[in-house]
């Protein structure tokens, strides 16, 4: 008897589309770069796509709702995960801002609106203080007391310090900057060309993972 877990990947890869991206075969050591940094957050059956991004970085704000969209397309199995800067300073404290907010189960409606605040309404300046950052997350039902409990929280501390570790893995370059299953860091020279690599690694790695399921079933 195959094991549960072999047959449902299977199955899975069978149910996905088996075809690369349209367009020429994106080149490795120019379009992306192979690193061993492991993905963030393994799934099994899934395929990880980190955004490492800051918040104070317009150029990840001008790619935020693109990367949204894009993702809307994408299959059911792959992930979008945002991993923030935090390599010390004002990074640290825009990171800890975020790992607060997925910790707060907020995340998914907080993260757009705080490059919308800050690139778009000024409604949060590039340094606030607890207090205005207080203020915008009650804006989403936290509390006060909670949300600067949760910043303090050692466990958000942990996320930043692991963070810190594996964005020195990838060897990254700048943000905002794409991530395939820990094993691709893509290196496009437009938001269109990162995107269009993404996918063919999101394909390369789901054929991947369909010819070792096959194997595996034998």
């Amino acid at each position: 008897m195959k094991p549960l877990l072999t047959v449902l990947l299977l199955l899975t890869s069978l149910a996905l589309p088996a075809a690369r991206p349209a367009g020429p075969e994106p080149v490795e050591g120019v379009d992306y770069v192979r690193i061993e940094a492991g993905a963030w957050d393994p799934r099994p059956g899934r395929i990880e796509v980190v955004e490492i991004f800051g918040y104070t970085c317009p150029h990840c704000a001008h790619f935020e709702p693109r990367l949204r969209q894009w993702h809307r397309r994408q299959g059911k199995d792959v992930d979008l995960v945002p991993v923030p800067v935090a390599f010390g300073g004002t990074s640290d404290a825009w990171a800890r801002v975020y790992f607060a907010s997925v910790r707060l189960g907020v995340a998914g409606r907080t993260h757009p609106a705080v490059f919308e605040a800050l690139h778009e309404r000024g409604s949060l300046p590039r340094n606030p203080t607890p207090q205005e950052l207080s203020d915008f997350f009650a804006g989403f039902g936290i509390e006060p007391e909670r949300f600067r409990a949760t910043l303090a929280d050692p466990e958000v501390q942990s996320h930043i310090d692991k963070a810190r570790t594996w964005l020195r893995q990838t060897g990254l370059e700048g943000t905002p900057t794409l991530v395939v299953n820990g094993r691709w860091r893509v290196a496009g020279r437009s938001f269109e060309d990162t995107l269009r690599t993404t996918e063919w690694l999101i394909a390369r790695e789901r054929a991947a993972a369909r010819a070792a399921a096959s194997q595996t079933s034998r």
